[in-house]
């Protein structure tokens, strides 16, 4: 089933989400539901949050190098805890939350990541590239926070001026 994305101002989107507890056929169900409502948006990465639901939970399927996403390679992760992370990278993001904007932001370049699994297995992962960024990008959503507000003094007004414009024209 799809799932309605919120998308910016909206203030759900500054919600902290809580760790999840019950890994059960509920949990699952919303799993699937996220998979099929990324894909549907043509997204490589999609956190609870965004689909208002407050739980540390997100999903991620980077394409491979034709460019095709499975839901077999789709990783899906919750209460997820960054370790080690190392090196800086800057690397143009959007989000689906905020339609239609990109920008150049710079996160870790490498990471281990800790987290659980549908069935609440522990899990270790270690990424870099885009899958260290998208991790990242969709861990921030987890505490509340977007990609914009990593952006500079001048992109973020650039940001804020570009949205208004968009709204107007939508009018």
């Amino acid at each position: 089933m799809l799932l309605p994305i919120i998308t910016y101002p909206n203030k759900q989107l500054k919600i902290r989400s809580k760790e999840v507890v019950n890994f059960d056929e509920l949990l699952h169900r919303f799993l699937d539901d996220m998979y099929e409502t990324m894909i549907s948006s043509n997204g490589i990465g999609l956190a609870a949050i965004q689909v208002a639901n407050p739980i540390r939970a997100l999903i991620l399927c980077i394409p491979d190098e034709e460019g095709n996403q499975s839901k077999e390679s789709t990783l899906e992760i919750m209460n997820p805890v960054i370790h080690a992370p190392q090196g800086n990278v800057l690397y143009q993001e959007g989000c689906l939350s905020v339609p239609g904007f990109y920008e150049d932001v710079e996160r870790y370049e490498t990471l281990t990541l800790q987290y659980q699994n549908r069935h609440g297995d522990v899990c270790m992962l270690q990424a870099s590239e885009l899958l260290a960024i998208a991790i990242q990008h969709e861990i921030d959503h987890l505490e509340g926070k977007l990609f914009i507000e990593k952006l500079t003094y001048n992109r973020r007004k650039k940001f804020e001026k570009e949205y208004k414009k968009t709204l107007k024209e939508k009018k």
